[in-house]
């Protein structure tokens, strides 16, 4: 391996870990509920970009249809508590495993086509899917599911005194996924990932097995952003197809990563703490007469970001710099 490569990817892992400790501490001087609840869905949206990133930022296959996996982490852990009193961690876990599955049943038929018809269907089967759900009785059909809080535990991962529990298992979630993208691009799949993003078919040429790939990427993506739904279910107590299924939240884990720089080990961490708070504010500060103004907000964001740094935030941070060759 390249000397400067990798002393690059070890100063990335110092300043990850120094980033935790202070995020960490951050609680100590912050009391304010609602600024805590900004800080958990950050930290969630900055875990569910990297992970929505693996797949379309490294592998190149735009997905507008992640909410999917979303819902059925939210949806596993959800019915698995209510119905059969199984714990949330298993629930994480268990629906994680599934969205991985499902997600490579679903990538067989469409990850032979390219481009805008793969992002066609990946919003096609997403919006299928909630629609079955808002159907589905035995899940709650359109009224939901209401989760049961017994009392604090950490057992039953339910906490009502506190939002600082669900703080720091949000900020364990961002760190596990940003160390698996850490490490993902520096192996066999994250050179196999960025050759299919380049050109899939010269990377074919070359030996590389391009399905396969590509199903490895959905996989890990998928179960990642269903155990942050998993976790969004605990967190909110409530859960129904609309609020964890729907387009918003496919919109959500993409954008953070395209302004903060698509592709990249930082973009999705940078474009959540500059997007979520701002989008929370606005939201609070505008009140019920702004609905949509967020969208509006960092729609133009995200215009002016691709004029003045097409390659996103990061891009302000590298000084120019061009990762060497290996």
């Amino acid at each position: 391996m390249d000397t400067a490569f990798a002393q690059r990817r070890r100063r990335d892992l110092i300043i990850a870990g120094c980033f935790a400790v202070l995020a960490a501490l951050v609680p100590m001087f912050v009391k304010d509920v609602y600024v805590q609840n900004i800080m958990v869905l950050t930290l969630m949206y900055a875990a569910l970009s990297q992970s929505w990133n693996i797949l379309s930022g490294y592998c190149g296959q735009i997905s507008l249809g992640h909410a999917l996996y979303f819902g059925l982490g939210a949806y596993t852990t959800a019915l698995l508590f209510t119905k059969f009193g199984v714990l949330p961690w298993f629930g994480m876990v268990g629906g994680g495993l599934i969205s991985a599955v499902i997600a490579m049943a679903l990538g067989y038929p469409c990850f032979r086509l390219r481009g805008h018809y793969f992002v066609i269907a990946t919003i096609v089967i997403a919006e299928i899917a909630l629609l079955l759900f808002q159907n589905w009785d035995w899940a709650g059909a359109a009224l939901g599911i209401d989760i049961p809080v017994r009392h604090d535990s950490w057992l039953t991962f339910q906490f009502t005194r506190s939002k600082l529990p669900y703080f720091y298992f949000a900020l364990a979630l961002t760190c596990i996924a940003w160390l698996v993208t850490w490490w993902l691009e520096d192996s066999k799949w994250g050179f196999w990932w960025r050759a299919v993003k380049d050109n899939p078919d010269a990377a074919e040429s070359l030996g590389v097995v391009v399905f396969d790939s590509k199903m490895g990427a959905a996989a890990v993506s998928a179960f990642l952003t269903a155990v942050g739904g998993g976790f969004y279910a605990q967190f909110v107590s409530y859960i129904d197809p609309e609020s964890v299924m729907g387009f918003q939240f496919s919109l959500l884990m993409a954008l953070p990563a395209v302004l903060g720089g698509i592709g990249t080990l930082w973009g999705p961490v940078l474009g959540a703490v500059i997007l979520i708070p701002l989008t929370e504010l606005t939201r609070s500060y505008i009140g019920g007469s702004g609905r949509g103004v967020d969208l509006i907000v960092y729609g133009t964001l995200i215009v002016l970001i691709s004029l003045a740094r097409p390659e996103g935030l990061i891009g302000l941070f590298s000084r120019g710099h061009k990762e060497p060759a290996r």
